[in-house]
């Protein structure tokens, strides 16, 4: 019984063919495309308003040599939100949860920061390995100590991400079922019990944002510190 609760992590195959790229693809297919007319409809005067918001939430610290960065950064945010709210309909899957994907986006664009800040500004980039003030005895330490920093930041974002959301999912599935159960025994704790799962919802929604706009804005800062 405990292991039927991790198979919705599981990436489904139809046929040998694994569905996880169909999942991965879904997401842009949803999304209506901008025209070239003055007058928009809602939805795109929507979207647009949106993805602006998103952007200058984003960038504003950021000065104008990170700004390239804007169309990628954005897109990701939007990809992961959608990927992720899509996860909490019911008989889906949600690529976000499995570590592979994440690491994906996570280590390609943490290397390009960092590469970036070893390009640009090489003195600065290495300085952030040696705090200033640093008493002699303690450089050494300090410097390995802040190497590994370095080199986790990338594990942190994917793991972060798979966490959140495996939990989220992991929850929402032992409440389901407890309230399942309890329904032909008990049913005002069952209708209580639903009311937590209910709540539970809700709040998997704000994390499903959240999460990915905190990965984006980790990301960003983390360009900030090369740019």
């Amino acid at each position: 019984m405990m292991l039927s609760f991790f198979d919705q992590f599981a990436s489904p195959n139809y046929l040998g063919i694994p569905l996880i790229a169909l999942a991965i693809v879904l997401p842009w297919i949803l999304y209506p495309t901008p025209t070239s007319r003055w007058i928009n409809n809602r939805v795109l005067t929507l979207q647009g308003w949106f993805i602006n918001r998103l952007s200058q939430q984003i960038f504003l610290p950021i000065n104008q040599g990170g700004h390239k960065w804007a169309v990628l950064l954005t897109s990701l945010l939007i990809f992961l939100i959608t990927l992720n709210m899509l996860g909490l309909l019911p008989y889906t899957f949600t690529p976000t949860t499995q570590l592979s994907l994440n690491m994906a986006f996570a280590v390609p664009l943490w290397l390009a920061t960092v590469i970036i800040g070893m390009r640009n500004q090489p003195t600065a980039a290495l300085g952030h390995l040696l705090p200033e003030g640093t008493p002699t005895p303690l450089i050494p330490v300090l410097i390995i100590i802040e190497t590994i920093s370095l080199f986790i930041r990338p594990l942190a974002l994917g793991v972060r991400l798979t966490a959140n959301l495996t939990a989220g999912h992991l929850l929402i599935q032992l409440i389901a079922t407890a309230a399942f159960v309890l329904l032909p025994l008990m049913p005002t704790v069952a209708i209580l019990t639903a009311t937590v799962l209910f709540l539970l919802t809700l709040l998997e929604v704000a994390v499903a944002m959240i999460q990915a706009y905190v990965f984006v804005l980790l990301l960003s800062l983390y360009l900030q510190e090369n740019v």
